[in-house]
């Protein structure tokens, strides 16, 4: 039987489909760190600050501390502590008017001139007897500038409110309205400058993102400075510092000095262990510890309360952005400057003192008071000693 082979058939495969191709994922790189991205975004912020009111800063609800001019100290300490506060506005009440704002540092230079001039039994006597309608007659005897009477009407623009809040001796603008019947002042609020940036982070997300650059660029704060004056005997001049050996009295003298409300406490390299503040002080004085001013800072901080939030600090090399995104998230007052790792690798060490970045630092920078494009790198020799630091002239640090 004759056979034919025949070849079997492959099996038919299924015809490919045409390919396609894939969209790009979106790339997780930031956005290019340019001149003009920034400066977009400064004046879209502005922008948006010029067509808002300071109704809309308001929160949802919030309480007013006003304090009358004739209430005592004390009792005025325990209010503001009672309530979570460190400043309320002063009311004239005979002639039904504003009165200025108290202050902690208004407390620290009534501590300052009766620790100058009295003893502690006199010094706890007065503190606690003195009426809030003298205190400034206290700044005059001390030499020190009475703060200006600013405030301003709530249905001004943001903008307009934050170039009068820069000024102002408390960092808070009184908002005032008048009752339309018996034309006296009405206080309605108290502007903040963390409530302003706070406003600012939540409401220009978009721009936010466009402030790349590094707060060394910007020139933002405070920071050591390399040629200091002849005489000086600080070698992180102009921020004023301390030790855990320093007696709490010195930096009381340094904050009625300098009106400062916070001082960096270093080591004998320069690295940051804590932040000493003038609330830390007020406590004391509201417990009847004046004694306790003759402590050392080490032993005044294991009085501290625990609620304490801690030192921020940042490196010069992070970014404007980033420092925003930062106050959406916590409440910050102040930041302080340090080197970091890659200050480290070029023989720096990491921790070390650097600068002081305030609210006012910041505000001041986005409100326009330093012209758009004006950012220019710093010296770039700021990891070698404190004395080759750079330094940057603003308001006097930790305020």
């Amino acid at each position: 039987m004759n056979a034919t082979l025949s070849p079997t058939q492959s099996p038919r495969t299924p015809k490919r489909k045409p390919s396609t191709r894939r969209p790009r994922a979106a790339s997780h790189l930031p956005p290019a760190q340019s001149q003009e991205a920034h400066d977009a975004a400064l004046h879209a912020i502005r922008n948006v600050l010029k067509g808002r009111t300071c109704y809309d800063v308001f929160p949802v609800s919030y309480r007013l501390i006003v304090l009358d001019t004739r209430l005592n100290v004390k009792k005025a300490l325990q209010c503001l502590l009672l309530n979570g506060v460190v400043s309320a506005p002063l009311w004239n009440s005979e002639k039904s008017k504003f009165a200025g704002m108290l202050t902690v540092l208004d407390i620290i230079h009534l501590i300052q001139y009766y620790y100058d001039n009295a003893n502690y039994d006199t010094a706890a006597a007065d503190v606690e007897t003195f009426r809030l309608e003298s205190l400034r007659d206290i700044e005059k005897s001390l030499g020190v500038a009475t703060p200006p009477m600013l405030r301003e009407h709530p249905s001004s623009t943001v903008y307009d409110a934050a170039k009068l809040l820069i000024q102002t001796h408390a960092r808070r603008l009184p908002l005032l309205d008048y009752d339309t019947e018996t034309g006296h002042e009405v206080m309605v609020s108290v502007l903040t400058q963390y409530r302003l940036l706070k406003f600012i982070s939540i409401n220009c997300t978009r721009e936010i993102q466009q402030l790349h650059l590094s707060l060394r660029k910007l020139k933002i704060g405070t920071y050591v400075s390399q040629n200091p004056p002849p005489d000086n005997t600080n070698p992180y001049w102009p921020i004023a510092t301390a030790t855990l050996d320093s007696p709490v009295f010195d930096v009381v003298h340094m904050f009625s000095e300098r009106a400062i409300s916070a001082v960096p406490i270093i080591d004998q390299d320069g690295v940051v262990v804590n932040l000493y503040e003038t609330v830390d002080v007020i406590t004391l004085v509201r417990l009847g510890a004046y004694q306790a001013l003759d402590l050392t800072i080490s032993e005044a901080l294991n009085q501290r309360s625990p609620d304490f939030p801690g030192v921020v600090i940042c490196t010069a090399g992070d970014s404007l952005g980033t420092l925003l995104q930062l106050i959406k998230k916590r409440r910050v007052h102040r930041l302080v400057v340090v080197q970091g790792e890659e200050e480290e690798k070029r023989g720096g060490k990491k921790g070390r003192l650097l600068g002081v970045i305030t609210l006012s630092d910041v505000l001041r920078y986005l409100i326009g008071n330093v012209a758009i494009g004006e950012g220019k790198e710093l010296i770039e020799e700021s990891t070698l000693s404190p004395t080759d630091k750079v330094q940057q002239t603003t308001e006097s640090p930790c305020s």
